[in-house]
């Protein structure tokens, strides 16, 4: 399998590039609209044919390149189940699978950070990986307090969702602060301190007492991100 994990500095933002070697179908997850010059170069240097744009849930912190990859490559867009998000053309349900060549991504409906956010499993030669969007950050966790998050919802998503994948799954955040790049499920468990918590109760309390300021993007990012990046692509000439 082919794989590229992108990085775009100004919103501290992961995208995954997924290709199968063979067929060249190829994926990308939580793309960001600034950087398509450089997701079109490496469609071309890496000869794959993008069939889907993922968004791991509507975001705040930056605009989703979905539309543009839709209008600009015919991918189709893709949004878990619960979005209410337009222009979007598969509405991927929990333990649904999406194909790209022989590999499958599986959506793991994960609650709290928002309540449109999904991950996605991979289990590719012989390594599963689960890309978490904001759900579940390294040695953190994506904040509840806007989009209809709820930390109670988050913590079971991540407790009975995430934490049951094997202690070696590779897990590949949404976003990354201090320059981490991949965990495992076994090592959050053991040393994510949100998750150092001794029940339901104490992580609510824990996540509504963190006094975040609002990403700075977030009142152009989410109506955008709404639209899947139409409007703003448009307005900007991306």
């Amino acid at each position: 399998m082919i794989f590229r994990q992108l990085f775009d500095h100004d919103t501290w933002t992961y995208t995954y590039l997924l290709a199968d070697e063979n067929s060249r179908e190829a994926v990308i997850i939580d793309p960001v609209v600034e950087k398509m010059p450089l997701y079109t170069q490496l469609f071309k240097e890496l000869d794959v044919k993008l069939t889907h744009a993922i968004d791991t849930h509507v975001h705040a912190d930056h605009v989703t390149a979905l539309g543009t990859l839709r209008e600009t490559f015919g991918a189709k867009a893709v949004h878990g189940a619960a979005s209410t998000a337009t222009g979007i053309d598969r509405l991927l349900e929990d333990g649904e699978d999406l194909a790209f060549g022989k590999h499958r991504l599986r959506g793991i409906a994960t609650p709290g950070h928002t309540d449109d956010s999904f991950s996605y499993l991979l289990s590719a030669n012989g390594q599963d990986m689960v890309f978490t969007g904001d759900t579940l950050l390294i040695r953190g966790s994506g904040r509840t307090d806007f989009q209809n998050g709820d930390a109670g919802t988050q913590y079971d998503s991540i407790h009975n969702r995430l934490l049951t994948l094997p202690a070696d799954t590779v897990v590949y955040p949404g976003h990354d602060y201090r320059g981490m790049t991949e965990s495992r499920i076994g090592e959050e468990k053991r040393h994510n301190p949100r998750l150092q918590v001794a029940n339901k109760q104490e992580y609510v309390e824990l996540m509504d007492n963190l006094n975040l300021p609002n990403p700075k993007f977030m009142d152009v990012a989410v109506p955008a991100n709404l639209e899947a990046g139409y409007s703003y692509a448009t307005e900007y000439h991306i």
